[in-house]
């Protein structure tokens, strides 16, 4: 997070995909941040609490997160224990291209819509995951023919698993997943109506809470302020829609900016370019 209380866009994506195995005693603590692609994190061992938006889990060996991108969200790691992770970056528009029709992005969207973002795979689950990541890392490194081909295989299997376990899964553990009603009601309003007016009174309104107490709920659920959170994903939403083709000031005016110029500092702040190189 920012001094000014917003969220850092953190990583960078080149690549179709880029697939991390990772093992450590230190691990990294992030800060609550974004990225602009979606990401898998699969924990293999290790104790390791996860924000995603308002909902924190504890995950356990084998749980797969699903974060999408421009989806807010935390690490912290507990350094007593080994920290062994699978962490999978997806450029979704390869994924679209390579297999039209098949939906191997869907459990994202999925994900996001529904606010489960946790899936805990049975034992059968958990070996069509263990043998996709399995042949994926026995391709590092294989230079020969075709050997870029089977790795995109590898990590599509790796998709079409996640996609049918999310379908499958069940509801959150109730012990492991902590959120507090009122402000999922109130993000949830948020990201319904960003053009509109987002002001701490208009949101204590829609939960029939007092400003003192929404506002102290708030920052402790999400770990930033009710400006601050509705700034950044008015930005998110106007760069989704500068993407898409719109104009930079219409994408600002949908999006609940009424000063562009303010909305154009706001915006290369947050992203580190302008709103019209972001369209180029």
């Amino acid at each position: 997070m920012k001094k000014d209380g917003s969220f850092a866009r953190e990583g960078y994506l080149e690549e179709n995909y880029h697939y991390f195995h990772l093992r450590d005693t230190a691990g990294q603590e992030r800060d609550f941040h974004f990225h602009d692609f979606d990401k898998i994190v699969l924990l293999l061992a290790g104790r390791v609490d996860y924000t995603v938006e308002n909902v924190t889990y504890s995950l356990r060996p084998w749980d797969v997160l699903l974060v999408k991108h421009h989806t807010i969200h935390k690490a912290v790691i507990d350094r007593a224990v080994p920290y062994d992770r699978v962490i999978v970056y997806l450029d979704r528009r390869f994924f679209e291209r390579s297999a039209p029709g098949v939906g191997l992005m869907d459990c994202f969207d999925w994900a996001d819509q529904s606010g489960q973002y946790l899936l805990t795979p049975d034992e059968e689950q958990k070996k069509a995951l263990a043998e996709a990541m399995t042949s994926y890392e026995a391709l590092i490194g294989d230079r020969q023919l075709g050997a870029q081909m089977l790795r995109d295989n590898c990590i599509s299997r790796l998709l079409v698993h996640v996609n049918r376990l999310s379908v499958s899964s069940s509801l959150p553990r109730g012990a492991d997943a902590v959120s507090d009603p009122k402000i999922a009601q109130a993000l949830s309003y948020i990201n319904e109506n960003l053009s509109r007016d987002l002001s701490v009174e208009t949101l204590c309104e829609q939960v029939f809470l007092s400003r003192y107490h929404f506002m102290r709920l708030f920052k402790a659920q999400t770990g930033m302020t009710v400006h601050a959170y509705v700034r950044q994903k008015r930005l998110i939403q106007a760069a989704r829609l500068i993407r898409e083709g719109a104009p930079a000031a219409r994408a600002a005016a949908e999006s609940g900016f009424a000063d562009y110029s303010a909305f154009h500092r706001a915006f290369r702040e947050a992203f580190g370019t302008s709103p019209g190189r972001l369209k180029e």
